[in-house]
């Protein structure tokens, strides 16, 4: 994570999706832009006083090096649910909300995560809930595409799948505590 913010001028286009809108555009070379975060293999920055989130794919036109995706340990031996769950929850800790610096997990977004056998040994599919700080919130799609995407990297994961809930609506007491803490809510 980017500990503070940062001026930069884009050194070539640079595709990115417009936030909270989700949104795909593409921004100027040239244009100057504050980096406010990055986290999960995204970067948020602020260009013209609008929000904007960077695949760390393309962090060359940040001019910067783009970075190893996350990983998770692959458990030792066959994959198992209990091992394939814990990988999972893991790995969701790496999606982050392109406005606010703290994972969906922490933040309390995800309500489930049901890990299924498949017919084929060591196969599975992974079922996840999960809502929104806000149910207008155009990042809903991305931000649970990214998720599961990054649960089909898991080992032995076939199928999977990201829904959006609003029930229960999502309110801040299901921020986690040390959340709670890193935002100063406490």
């Amino acid at each position: 994570m980017i500990g503070r913010t940062y001026d930069i001028e884009l050194t070539r286009d640079c595709p990115a999706v417009q936030v909270p809108w989700g949104s795909p555009v593409t921004l100027d070379a040239g244009s100057q832009a504050q980096i406010t975060q990055h986290l999960g293999g995204s970067y948020t920055v602020m260009v013209r006083g609008n929000l904007y989130r960077i695949q760390d794919r393309d962090a060359d036109a940040l001019g910067l090096e783009p970075e190893e995706a996350e990983q998770v340990d692959a458990p030792q031996g066959p994959a198992t649910a209990e091992s394939v769950e814990q990988s999972a929850w893991e790995l969701l800790a790496t999606c982050y909300d392109p406005e606010i610096p703290i994972d969906i997990v922490n933040l309390g977004l995800v309500y489930g995560c049901t890990v299924s056998p498949l017919a084929e040994a060591g196969h599975f599919r992974i079922e996840v809930n999960m809502t929104l700080t806000a149910p207008g919130c155009g990042m809903g799609t991305l931000i649970a595409d990214e998720a599961r995407a990054k649960l089909l990297s898991i080992n032995g994961v076939d199928e999977a799948e990201v829904q959006l809930v609003w029930d229960p609506p999502w309110s801040r007491e299901m921020i986690s505590e040390a959340a709670r803490l890193e935002m100063g809510m406490i």
